[in-house]
């Protein structure tokens, strides 16, 4: 059962920027979730934080709003340890009166309830949230009691390159440990991304062929069919290299091509993500950019009232002549042992085709098509095998191969063997962030991103974008709303690597 004010030992969960959309739409769900799953080990508070003037009740009754028929079935139990507090994160006096409440509603067990500070805040309040919190005292912890534990949530985004990255790392670190920093990538938090961990090294059949010598090139797709809407006016501060990229992207980009950790400690694993990004090959000038990246802007006819058909620059708050990039493809190596001279192909844009995230490694053709004919075209064509892990919508793996067709001659045909999650496993796939909330709870950091992860992330994207103003840079392709992107992104393909992978392949 969940927590009541009379059971011992409470966590306290202290969301900060409350009244905002991820509280609604993610965090209260996801530990609704969790509740239904009994996954606390400890009685669980909540205290929403933000400055609009709201009573707890009015909170309770905004948050139910959101929540499905399932979540509200253990709204009873929820909510009466569900509280709002009216105060200003950055001001010392309300994270005083913050500090007086949290006690109060721990009771005589504040000197042992540990508390999950979450920071659902715009970026700029990061680090006044953080000093206030520590000029309080709210922020101490004995590293080696397991009670009263102090842990911080950080939102992306992490930065917007890598001087503010490396700031903020400094700020963090002055009243915190790293190891009460949980840097969130919700990416992380899904199924099949923690999934590729399992799938490479708890399956023999894998391991002798990870590597370059059996691998030609790495795909990296996260295609939406969205467009930037009413984000606008932010995304345009943005753009795909910040929204993407350096966070997701790179995130799986790690996850496909580390080496194998000593153990899941979160220690072990995130070392071993921080190696492949320092191995990543900086684009050290303008035109080595523009030999890499290809960066597009969806357009339209602007003539519609569906922001669908409009082009970027006909969304509200966008300036009429922006150069963001609503899509980028670059074109990455891997300078270590395991993967000189394979190609990581990364693809993200708005206003796609289709919505669908995967990766696809695709393996080397054999020496000769001994069936098709010694001519050098048949083996450039032939590419007959592929393993894809879908993330999303779908998620499952496939493995692509070819067989001989029945009948007279050597007709080949390529068929697949897949794997859905759906399909195999009855119970349904936590949400990100019902994972990522509950690992930060329990103090699992394995799923979270290391300060150095993230100034290695932005080292590499800051000199993309250094590109991307530089004088002589071109402007960005146009691409048509509900098209796979600008043509010129197949070019970073060479000789027989084929092309994009698309969703009805």
């Amino acid at each position: 059962m969940l927590a009541s004010r009379a059971m011992k030992h409470p966590v306290q969960v202290v969301i900060f920027g409350a009244s905002g959309d991820l509280s609604a739409r993610k965090l209260i769900p996801a530990l609704c979730e969790n509740a239904l799953r009994r996954a606390f080990a400890a009685p669980v508070q909540v205290v929403g934080v933000s400055r609009s003037p709201l009573t707890s009740e009015a909170w309770r009754e905004q948050l139910y709003e959101w929540l499905d028929e399932r979540q509200r079935s253990v709204w009873h139990e929820l909510a009466p340890n569900i509280h709002y507090v009216a105060a200003d994160a950055s001001d010392a006096t309300s994270i005083e009166a913050l500090e007086a409440t949290l006690v109060e509603l721990a009771g005589p067990w504040a000197a042992v309830a540990g508390r999950l500070y979450y920071l659902a805040l715009k970026p700029t309040l990061f680090a006044p949230t953080i000093e206030a919190l520590s000029a309080a005292g709210m922020l101490q912890c004995d590293p080696l009691r397991d009670e009263a534990w102090r842990r911080v949530v950080v939102e992306k985004p992490f930065g917007r390159d890598l001087a503010t990255a490396q700031w903020l790392n400094i700020v963090l670190g002055k009243h915190l440990r790293e190891d009460q920093i949980y840097r969130i990538d919700h990416y992380l938090g899904k199924e099949t991304v923690q999934n590729i961990l399992a799938f490479r090294f708890q399956n023999a059949i894998w391991e002798p062929l990870w590597n370059r010598q059996h691998i030609e090139t790495v795909q990296i797709n996260v295609c939406e069919s969205v467009t930037v809407g009413d984000r606008g006016g932010y995304y345009d501060t943005s753009g795909a290299l910040r929204d993407m990229v350096q966070n997701h992207i790179m995130q799986l980009l790690a996850l496909v091509a580390m080496e194998a950790p000593t153990s899941m400690d979160a220690e072990a694993v995130r070392s071993e993500k921080v190696k492949v990004l320092r191995a990543l090959v900086p684009l050290g000038a303008a035109e080595d950019v523009w030999q890499s990246v290809v960066r597009g802007q969806y357009v339209g006819d602007g003539a519609h009232e569906n922001s669908s058909q409009n082009g970027y620059l006909d969304e509200a708050g966008v300036p009429s002549d922006s150069r963001t990039e609503t899509f980028i493809a670059v074109r990455a190596q891997i300078h270590n042992w395991r993967w000189n001279g394979v190609p990581f192909l990364l693809r993200t844009g708005k206003a796609m085709r289709s919505r669908y995230s995967e990766i696809v490694i695709r393996f080397r053709a054999p020496p000769a098509d001994i069936f098709g004919g010694p001519q050098q075209a048949d083996v450039c064509r032939l590419r007959p095998n592929e393993l894809v892990i879908r993330i999303q919508p779908d998620e499952g793996m496939r493995i692509r191969f070819l067989v001989k067709q029945p009948g007279p001659g050597a007709v080949m045909r390529q068929t697949s063997l897949g794997f859905d999650y759906s399909d195999t496993f009855s119970e349904r796939s936590p949400d990100a962030y019902e994972r990522l909330l509950l690992d930060a709870i329990e103090g699992n950091a394995t799923l979270f991103i290391r300060g150095d992860e993230a100034e290695a992330s932005w080292r590499f994207c800051d000199a993309i974008s250094a590109g991307f103003v530089a004088p002589d840079a071109p402007s960005p392709s146009p691409y048509s709303v509900g098209s796979t992107g600008p043509h010129e992104a197949d070019a970073l393909f060479q000789g027989c690597e084929g092309t994009w992978s698309h969703d009805d392949d």
